[in-house]
């Protein structure tokens, strides 16, 4: 699979291609560098609901793809990187805050700073949607939610941005430039979320990192470098994904312009075209597991503890599970797309994600209906597993 190369700026700026020829090719392909690539739909959820694959071994896969455990601070205590009792034990302590019910309560506040945002837009010809919406929504949001000062939001962006840009490592070689930048922001993070536990020590509040503080301090369910890990993702995953699916989507509206004056003639479609934009560019294209025994797939032998990459962007155009993958349809119907992951790793913010999406979309649309891009090949960001944009600028109309 001589095009199957993530770090080609052609492939990073339509992989979709590329992703169709391996799915019909070779859907188990095996990397050079040992491990597996999985493309079709029902492999890759196999991959995030059977428990013949996990997290286990990952400690000594990101010591490897790090160069260091030193160099990988803060990953291994992550929820993201442990295998129940321990992932169900960490899950458990902030699942409460991001269930429907609760996100429902948020709505009107996530209106509120929607609005502010569009009216600081309201004089303007040309924005960055980027920039100037979909970034500062969900970091205002998430923000609220664990206590962290407005005035300190510009503080951890580029920590956010290089943490997201290392995960790459895990599977793909990276230059050293990444995962040096990586480490530094972990420290970073981790320094900056210490500062503020000691203060909310001080004086807790009504925000979630508190209730994960009086968890910790009751000594039996959170240590402190797991309270600190799990500060850090629920920042960096609480708004990193969230601005890729605004910024997503809109470019993907704005590239169907009919699907696009559809919506704004019926808001009341937000939620079937929330999903099928996920679907159809999603802002998380792969994700990773070990095989914890042997086994055979499609006829490829593998051995336990090597590493299987699921490409969710591929599986969600499978057309052995989507009726004409290929075409945006706002208004498609059984959409089971996997954009948010599946199994006991599912998205803990999909809820709060889907909501964020949903207003913002429909308010910028009730604003500027006829909203243009500026220029036809917006720049992505050099991820290979979050997918968004550098910036998105569009003419208001």
């Amino acid at each position: 699979m001589t095009d199957w190369n993530p770090f080609d700026p052609e492939f990073n700026a339509n992989p979709y291609p590329h992703y169709r020829r391996i799915r019909a090719e070779e859907p188990v392909y095996e990397h050079p560098m040992g491990f597996y690539i999985l493309t079709r739909y029902d492999d890759v959820t196999m991959l995030l609901r059977d428990p013949r694959f996990g997290k286990k071994g990952y400690d000594q896969l990101l010591a490897a793809r790090f160069g260091s455990e030193e160099n990988a601070p803060g990953l291994a205590t992550s929820m993201l990187f442990r295998d129940p009792p321990d992932h169900t034990r960490l899950r458990s302590l902030v699942s409460k805050a991001f269930t429907p019910r609760v996100i429902d309560t948020l709505r009107p506040r996530i209106q509120a700073i929607v609005t502010d945002l569009l009216d600081a837009m309201r004089d303007r010809l040309t924005v960055d949607l980027i920039e100037d919406l979909a970034y500062p929504l969900p970091v205002a949001v998430i923000s609220e939610m664990l206590g962290v000062p407005r005035e300190e939001h510009d503080v951890v962006k580029q920590w956010s941005a290089d943490l997201a840009r290392s995960l790459d490592a895990i599977a793909f070689a990276q230059d050293a430039e990444v995962i040096i930048r990586g480490k530094a922001a972990r420290d970073g993070l981790s320094d900056y979320f210490r500062g503020l536990v000691a203060e909310r020590r001080r004086r807790p509040g009504a925000d979630l990192m508190s209730g994960l503080i009086e968890a910790e301090e009751r000594g039996d369910r959170l240590s402190e470098p797991e309270l600190l890990s799990t500060c850090v993702l629920l920042y960096v995953a609480g708004h990193e994904t969230t601005v890729n699916l605004i910024g997503n989507g809109m470019l993907t509206l704005m590239r169907h312009p009919e699907q696009m004056a559809t919506l704004a003639r019926d808001p009341s479609l937000i939620q079937s075209a929330v999903e099928e934009l996920l679907r159809y560019e999603g802002p998380v294209q792969r994700t990773g597991r070990t095989c914890e025994v042997d086994l055979e797939l499609r006829g490829k032998k593998i051995r336990a503890g090597t590493l299987l990459v699921g490409v969710l962007g591929a599986a969600n155009r499978d057309p052995e599970q989507f009726q004409d993958p290929e075409r945006l349809d706002l208004r498609r119907s059984d959409n089971r797309h996997i954009a948010f992951g599946l199994g006991i790793h599912f998205c803990l913010g999909a809820p709060l994600a889907r909501v964020e999406g949903q207003i913002t979309i429909n308010a910028l649309l009730a604003r500027h209906p006829g909203l243009t891009l500026e220029t036809p090949a917006p720049e992505w960001r050099p991820s290979i597993s979050l997918r968004g944009l550098k910036s998105l600028p569009v003419a208001l109309a």
